[in-house]
């Protein structure tokens, strides 16, 4: 991953807009599932999901949720941002393998608590709305342009 730089807030305009994508794995789901404690056989059981209206596993909500704040922290405001709250609805399943993009919009900037309002649009491989909602942003004041932090290789075995 090449570098990540911010957005200060006194840089940020509205209207300015970012996008993130990602595929989400088998991996994740299994992951999200570990780390969460969502046990739900939805999101994990294959035989007990084609019985759902959903007619196969999909995703978890917040996982989708995740990406939102993974957008935030890696391109708009970026690195040193301060999530202050989301309200997120969902519209349609992720699945394994889809590809989600989230785009975010700046709506507004509250110069007295540096912070910004952005429209989070969440979208699969087929240009499907699966989310959409805000999220509250303190933006740093600070420039940054950083490398990424290394993360863990972490490896799923079945129990």
């Amino acid at each position: 991953m090449s570098q990540l730089e911010n957005f200060t807030f006194d840089e940020i305009t509205i209207g300015q807009t970012a996008t993130y994508s990602k595929i989400v794995s088998e991996q994740d789901i299994q992951l999200f599932a570990v780390v969460s404690g969502d046990a739900n056989p939805v999101h994990l059981d294959e035989a007990y999901a084609a019985g759902t209206q959903f007619q196969g596993r999909i995703a978890h909500g917040m996982l989708t949720g995740a990406l939102v704040s993974a957008a935030i922290a890696t391109t708009l405001p970026g690195p040193g941002s301060i999530y202050l709250g989301q309200s997120l609805r969902f519209r349609a399943p992720v699945r394994i393998d889809d590809t989600i993009t989230v785009s975010l919009e700046v709506t507004e900037k509250n110069d007295r608590r540096q912070f910004v309002t952005l429209e989070c649009r969440i979208y699969n491989q087929d240009e499907k709305l699966v989310a959409s909602g805000t999220a509250d942003v303190m933006a740093p004041s600070e420039k940054l342009r950083i490398d990424p932090p290394p993360l863990p290789t972490v490896q799923v075995t079945s129990s």
